[in-house]
């Protein structure tokens, strides 16, 4: 009984860690993880809040699923290929990119507020199971390098986007979060985008209501946020979005009524109408007409 004693206090002094449990949480203002790299059967391990700059030890943990190195002073989150790893974040170190990530059934991966100016090297063909990725609060200029196919929710608020770019191969994305960005175009939306159904834009630089048009190619397009942008203080604002997107039901968090709808259809079938007769041809003027005016 005694001896179960110690060795429980033993465990206890080693920062919570049993190999029994399989879980690690470490947040002693530490700036060294070595000793981890011996509890080679860790699932879960939590060592946010430290001021640790290298997580090389982790590379030993094989039977890793579940990784939270938040509030760090990390500039990479670089690792070696860990098998079973599923939920890795990274939120608030100094990272400047996205390189040497891929694990094969990593599905959430969050990068919220670091240093990060352009996704690179996150490999479609190694993060095959990867369908959440958080990179709010970072530096981006560009959306090139999210070249993800099987992504389905993509945060990207609070960067420096003027644009959206590079998106056509995310055919299984649902959720697209581009709040607090520069954003002034919607060009680079396509009907590639065939899953895509929330879309929030708040807090943007669209000034023309002629932008909404170009969403009209995304299918499944259900909710739209696009408050605090330019074009919302137009007074026919609500009104055109649902002229563009018939199958819009909800714009700004207020879902549309049926009344609404209905004079949505009718200037639709209105405008149709003056399209198709610009482009009927001249009526020919017959032989005689044009005889008399010889």
């Amino acid at each position: 009984m005694i001896l179960r004693k110690k060795r429980t206090r033993r465990r206890q002094r080693r920062g919570r860690t049993t190999e029994k449990r399989g879980k690690s949480s470490l947040r002693k203002d530490l700036t060294d993880i070595y000793l981890l790299r011996s509890y080679i059967h860790l699932r879960y391990v939590d060592v946010s809040e430290n001021h640790l700059t290298d997580l090389s030890p982790l590379n030993y943990l094989t039977h890793l699923l579940w990784l939270k190195a938040d509030g760090n002073r990390l500039r990479s989150a670089q690792l070696n290929e860990l098998p079973y790893l599923q939920i890795a974040s990274f939120a608030y170190n100094q990272i400047t990119d996205t390189e040497g990530i891929s694990h094969p059934r990593l599905e959430t991966l969050n990068l919220k507020g670091n240093r990060i100016h352009m996704v690179t090297g996150l490999d479609p063909q190694k993060l095959i199971s990867l369908h959440t990725v958080e990179l709010r609060g970072n530096q981006l200029e560009s959306t090139v390098g999210i070249n993800l196919p099987k992504l389905k929710n993509l945060y990207l608020a609070q960067n420096l986007l003027k644009k959206v770019e590079s998106l056509e191969d995310l055919s299984n994305l649902t959720t697209l979060h581009l709040r607090d960005n520069q954003i002034d175009t919607l060009s680079g939306f396509s009907r590639e985008m065939k899953s895509l159904q929330y879309l929030n834009l708040r807090g943007n630089m669209v000034a023309n209501l002629g932008e909404l048009a170009k969403l009209r190619d995304l299918p499944k397009l259900r909710a739209l946020v696009l408050l605090d942008n330019p074009c919302t203080e137009e007074t026919n604002y609500r009104q055109e979005a649902l002229v563009q997107m018939p199958y819009l039901e909800r714009l700004d968090k207020e879902f549309y009524e049926e009344e609404e709808r209905a004079e949505a259809d009718e200037i639709r079938q209105s405008l149709k109408e003056d399209k198709e007769k610009e482009q009927e041809p001249e009526p020919k003027r017959d032989l005689e007409q044009e005889q008399s005016l010889i």
